[in-house]
């Protein structure tokens, strides 16, 4: 053997996986793949205790807005920490794994040979940061109250109490009443659907979620990404009533794929291969954001409120996910919590019970083809 010097040696080459088709499922278990992403929130956090061993679960968002779960474990849960805990990083936090292992719709790392590499001063890493919109690349990602909790070991609030934090605990009818800003949560079930005259979903920006300005023709979005062809986003206006009371909500297009597994693009696709192309034809699939009863954290200013829900227990064990509720007029996102069972006393002695029960049951009256919806008069 000899030394030789090689000039113009290429860097390595990654070949990232597409999010969406890991939501879809279109990928093979026995084949390990590059990842890259921006930890949007940190779901979960055990520490190395006698019996466990470190893991870090973060939900990794592309440029897309399609959300997977991401595990680190030991070394590279152990390296991520370091860098979230240090207070001189701040803002957007990119990372690319390689060679991570995807299944059920998630992803982590090999427990040999995986390359974590994170907010590193590479091409591919500094073009993603590039293209996130400007706001998220000065955020750095929170994290959820189950992941401080378990973190803290001894943390002095439970999940439900974080979740209730600063909160007003009212039923429904009384937040329909209220006219200034508040902080409230309160306990509803996702009814029907209200049909708009645009259907389910819209053509936006392949970056972020802003409508396009025409289905058909190229243009440059406001965020700075040159768009050839719009696609297919969801946007679902539904019912949620309490007793007698009722209050529409509109779920946005992310965290819609990340509750139902696969994008609008890939609903919307499958649909015309059969021959329907109208936006106001309901997929069945969509019939899974419906007879779920939430736990809603809203925020009412000026008309505009978010919300976070509480899925029932059965979830829990599954990696959280993200789901987007909001009031008529805004896009804010919102967050999976962790389930209770605690019922905490509301307004007037009403009670607000945090158990979500039935939550992954399909409507009664689910039809066995696709209908066309028609708007009311």
């Amino acid at each position: 053997m000899k030394a030789i010097e090689l000039q113009n040696i290429p860097p390595k080459g990654y070949f990232f996986k597409d999010f969406g088709e890991i939501l879809q499922g279109k990928c093979k278990t026995d084949r390990l793949e590059d990842i890259i992403g921006a930890v949007s929130e940190i779901n979960h956090i055990q520490s190395n205790t006698p019996g466990k061993k470190v893991v870090v679960s973060v939900v990794l968002k592309d440029l897309k807005g399609n959300c997977i779960n991401c595990n680190l474990w030991e070394i590279y849960g152990s390296k991520f920490l370091a860098y979230y805990n240090d207070p001189k990083n701040n803002g957007a936090i990119v990372i690319l794994l390689t060679h991570a292992m995807v299944k059920d719709g998630q992803v982590s790392n090999a427990w040999s040979g995986s390359k974590l590499l994170i907010n590193e001063d590479i091409p591919e890493i500094q073009d993603f940061m590039s293209k996130l919109p400007t706001n998220e690349q000065k955020e750095k990602p929170t994290q959820s109250a189950k992941s401080l909790s378990n973190w803290s070991g001894g943390s002095q609030y439970s999940p439900v109490e974080r979740f209730v934090h600063n909160a007003r605990c009212m039923s429904l009818s009384q937040f329909c009443k209220i006219k200034h800003e508040t902080l409230y949560v309160t306990v509803a079930t996702t009814l029907k659907f209200a049909v708009s005259k645009y259907g389910w979903f819209y053509y936006g920006c392949t970056r972020c979620s802003s409508k396009a300005p025409n289905p058909e023709k190229a243009y440059e979005c406001s965020c700075g990404q040159k768009v050839e062809q719009p696609i297919p986003r969801y946007k679902i206006e539904i019912y949620v009533s309490n007793g007698e009371s009722k209050y529409r909500f509109v779920f946005w297009d992310s965290e819609c794929a990340a509750i139902l597994g696969m994008t609008a693009e890939f609903m919307h696709n499958s649909m015309v291969e059969n021959g329907e192309d109208d936006p106001m034809v309901y997929p069945d699939e969509l019939e899974m954001l419906l007879n779920k009863k939430m736990a809603f954290r809203v925020k009412n200013q000026s008309k505009t409120e978010y919300a976070k829900l509480v899925p029932n227990k059965e979830n829990l064990e599954t990696s959280a996910q993200t789901l987007s509720a909001s009031g008529e007029n805004d896009q804010e996102s919102i967050i999976l919590m962790t389930p209770a069972k605690d019922v905490v006393i509301a307004d007037k002695g009403e009670e607000v019970d945090f158990e979500a029960s039935g939550a992954t049951q399909l409507s009664g009256t689910k039809p066995s083809k696709k209908l066309k919806i028609e708007p009311s008069s």
